[in-house]
């Protein structure tokens, strides 16, 4: 293998089938692609698969590395129904994507919604998925947090220069913590499509549609279901936190720790929601899990 295989990615696409038809979903493909051992990492509600960079790199020697751009983001397909930007849908998108990586198991790191995505199919009868990384997300998720993201979730946006986006980008980003403007620059390139003299977000701003039908009432009940699939859980399972999140309280975190999985948590200082798994010490965390002899 050349030194490329383990330092840049590869772009492939999968056709996969939502209610309204067929789309195709990106990933980018990491390390040795006759590699079984297969790490899917998955981002959050807005992002793309290019941020896992840093983690990819880190991990491509040991796995062939997958990281999709969830339907709607990135280089993926948008939809035509808004309504289909859904769990359920991203959960079926990946059993496909499992069946073209031909992968038997599979460990699964997933930030925020990426998590929620493992979590559905981790929890399936039979799931390939043997090691599971939660990076700040569990069954409860305060609605306050899903509030403040839909303050800017789908909202027009134009940037003349990358610099510029980095910089708004930054402002609601807060939670991701301290960062080099280099780290920054990196996270925030893949986040831009050119449009016209400058630059826009790179996901369809419809992904906003079902997440701002979401109600208190509707929290509560995903909340229920979501714990009903944590308890089913049977692979040795990791909770990261942001110790600033808003998103997964500490509440959460340490119930998550009891019941279920009884997984281990781990909090980031000085970081809220999320950790974006750049930074050394976070790397070295989920490193260290992934690669260790299961129990």
């Amino acid at each position: 293998m050349n030194a490329a295989t383990y330092t840049e990615p590869r772009l492939r696409h999968v056709q996969c089938l939502a209610p309204e038809g067929l789309h195709r979903m990106a990933y980018w493909e990491w390390g040795d692609a006759a590699n079984s051992k297969v790490l899917v990492c998955v981002h959050g509600l807005s992002r793309q698969g290019r941020d896992f960079d840093t983690l990819a790199r880190a991990l491509a020697r040991e796995y062939r590395v997958v990281c999709p751009d969830v339907v709607g983001r990135g280089q993926s397909d948008w939809l035509k129904n808004p309504a289909s930007y859904a769990i359920p849908v991203y959960v079926a998108d990946m059993v496909t994507l499992l069946a073209r990586l031909d992968a038997t198991e599979v460990h699964w790191v997933g930030t925020s919604m990426g998590g929620l995505i493992g979590l559905g199919l981790a929890a399936l009868p039979d799931s390939p998925i043997a090691k599971l990384v939660l990076n700040d997300v569990g069954p409860a998720i305060e609605y306050a947090a899903l509030a403040r993201i839909g303050t800017y979730l789908g909202q027009a946006a134009h940037w003349k220069t990358v610099d510029e986006a980095a910089d708004a980008l930054r402002a609601i980003s807060l939670g991701f913590g301290p960062h080099t403007p280099e780290q920054w620059l990196a996270l925030t390139r893949p986040q831009l499509v050119a449009d016209g003299d400058g630059f826009k977000p790179h996901y369809d701003p419809a992904i906003a549609v079902p997440f701002r039908a979401v109600t208190p009432e509707l929290a509560a009940a995903g909340e229920d279901m979501l714990w009903q699939a944590y308890d089913a859980l049977k692979c040795p399972t990791l909770v990261l936190r942001g110790a600033e999140s808003d998103l997964l309280s500490r509440a959460t975190a340490g119930a998550m720790a009891q019941r279920g999985p009884r997984a281990p948590v781990r909090e980031f200082a000085g970081v809220g929601h999320a950790p974006t798994l750049v930074q050394a010490d976070q790397v070295a965390v989920v490193r260290d899990f992934l690669l260790a002899a299961s129990p």
